[in-house]
């Protein structure tokens, strides 16, 4: 379990507002990324179970809660998906729930998420590819939009490329760049997370040779798509219905509440 004693009142106080019960509670973003700063807030991203009333009736079903709050100078964004929205998440490219599925930083767990996670293994392909291919070129367009250079969409940039090479590669999720940077050893990235992680959410770069980064951002590109056509995971994900008999018996299990 993820422990962070300065805000552990905060956190039980959210999770204790919740409307529904939770399967799961992780701590995403720059976090999990391993370049926090001390003013980055804490993204909380999780699985919530709807009773069996709200989704057989009439009425529109939200989905997705979403909250926003503040305390003693800390900030949590939640969000947290129904059981049915997130594994439907899981059976597309989307690189972020699995990640946040699999985030070692737990606030929250149950025995269904410990399942869930055996499940989910069959939802991982190679076309996952094109989610961290999208989010680097994303990033890398936030970067270079403007004469101000942030460490941060930086850092986003390699983090990305390297979780998807590392993905296509091996199958796993691994979505902390301090880890990813033990296996590809690459000498600039210890000093760009010094600077994000000691100074504040949104540093910039006064001095940057843009040239090297676009070189290399180009290169880890080309290495992402070398791996995606090498890479002997499954074109398409097998987890449906194993995924579909696991909502049922969730479902099912909510009757008592009905």
């Amino acid at each position: 379990m993820f422990q962070a004693s300065n805000f552990n009142n905060l956190l039980s106080e959210v999770i204790e507002s919740q409307p529904y019960p939770l399967m799961f509670l992780t701590i995403s973003g720059a976090h999990l990324y391993g370049f926090p700063s001390a003013d980055s807030d804490y993204d909380l991203r999780g699985v919530h179970i709807l009773p069996i009333r709200k989704v057989i009736g009439m009425y529109p079903v939200r989905e997705t809660i979403e909250l926003s709050e503040t305390e003693s100078g800390l900030e949590i964004d939640l969000v947290t998906h129904d059981l049915k929205k997130f594994f439907t998440l899981l059976l597309k490219k989307n690189g972020y729930v699995l990640e946040q599925l699999y985030s070692p930083l737990i606030i929250k767990t149950t025995p269904e998420h410990r399942k869930l996670k055996e499940i989910a293994s069959n939802c991982i392909t190679r076309h996952h590819y094109h989610h961290y291919r999208g989010f680097a070129k994303s990033q890398w367009d936030l970067f270079t939009k403007e004469n101000i250079y942030r460490i941060k969409p930086l850092l986003y940039i390699y983090r990305v490329l390297l979780t998807g090479i590392h993905l296509m590669n091996t199958g796993k999720i691994e979505a902390n760049l301090v880890n990813l940077n033990e296996k590809f050893q690459l000498p600039y990235l210890a000093d760009l997370i010094d600077r994000k992680t000691t100074e504040s959410e949104k540093p910039t770069l006064e001095e940057i040779n843009l040239e090297f980064h676009h070189q290399e951002y180009k290169r880890l590109q080309n290495e992402l798509e070398t791996a995606f056509l090498n890479s002997h995971l499954p074109d398409t994900p097998s987890a449906q219905p194993e995924l579909n008999s696991f909502l049922v018996n969730l479902r099912v299990s909510c009757l008592k509440d009905f």
